[in-house]
């Protein structure tokens, strides 16, 4: 399974394109489509990416799920109970490799993400992230935070 580490961050040119961190594309390197699935985070300000891969994977475990649990009018239409794997499949886009390793972000993602000029790329195991540098900061200063309260027992 592809596993992505690490935090990168990379400058986005005025034609939108931004270069993948050499070891992400490194462990997409197997993988028949040469790209990156992505798709607006529905829980952050950011974009989530990961492999066609991984993708045809979480689809196939569902389809599997619902063959086995007898759920047969969800094979044939198509609908989980809480639509999330269709909400992904319908935002998310296929963004191909240019021959230096980089992807164009489409506008509507940059946009929500808040990215302009520089992308962080985010390793989250099985996926990644793509956040606005700032945007990103914010955020890892206040998971830190919490984390540290949360394993402390809530002592300061």
């Amino acid at each position: 399974m592809t596993s992505f580490i690490s935090t990168y961050e990379n400058k986005v040119d005025k034609k939108g394109r931004v270069s993948v961190p050499a070891a992400y594309r490194s462990a997409l390197g197997s993988e028949a489509y040469q790209g990156v699935i992505a798709y607006p985070s529905l829980t952050y300000p950011a974009i989530e990416g990961l492999g066609r891969g991984t993708l045809e994977e979480l689809n196939r475990r569902r389809f599997d799920q619902s063959l086995e649990g007898g759920d047969f009018a969800q094979t044939l239409v198509g609908r989980s109970d809480d639509g999330l794997v269709e909400t992904i499949m319908s935002l998310a886009s296929e963004l191909p490799f240019d021959g230096e390793g980089r992807i164009i972000l489409p506008a509507r993602l940059a946009e929500q993400a808040g990215i302009t000029d520089c992308a962080t790329f985010v390793g989250r195991g099985t996926r990644f992230q793509i956040w606005a540098p700032d945007r990103y900061l914010e955020h890892q200063t206040a998971e830190i935070a919490a984390l540290r309260t949360r394993l402390s027992g809530g002592a300061t």
